[in-house]
């Protein structure tokens, strides 16, 4: 299963659990983000195409990570009083897909988080041993 969405002016094809690479957006790390902007979409024989768009169907994913610091480009010619430093970093946002959505479907509901048990209370200790003689 596959769908091809459209963000930013470019268009990604991506099937559920994939990361993919996105324009930059606002958000911290686990954040749920929403496409709307779905062309076609293949599912073994359903197949779906847009004119331009499917009406209603979403593609919904969370944010991985953004972008680290700048990358720093140095140039330098020995002897010539040549340096030149450079930095560009291009803003995009990884985004895992979670969820590709028909019309009208919902999400499945997210499994609980995980409970912790307390630890079980240590043992009695032993009494200490009397001193040898």
């Amino acid at each position: 299963m596959y769908a091809i969405f459209e963000d930013g002016s470019r268009q990604y094809r991506v099937c559920e659990g994939e990361v993919v690479k996105v324009d930059y957006r606002a958000g911290e790390k686990g954040t749920q983000v929403e496409f709307g902007r779905v062309l076609p979409y293949v599912n073994g024989d359903d197949r779906r195409i847009g004119q331009p768009l499917i009406e209603g169907m979403r593609i919904l994913g969370e944010i991985v990570e953004h972008p680290s610091t700048k990358l720093y480009i140095q140039h330098f010619r020995r002897r010539k009083n040549y340096r030149r430093l450079r930095g560009h970093r291009q803003p995009y946002t990884s985004v895992r897909i979670r969820h590709i959505l028909l019309p009208g479907q919902e999400p499945p509901a997210a499994p609980p988080p995980p409970t912790t048990e307390p630890a079980a209370a240590p043992a009695a200790e032993t009494p200490p041993l009397p001193p040898a003689s």
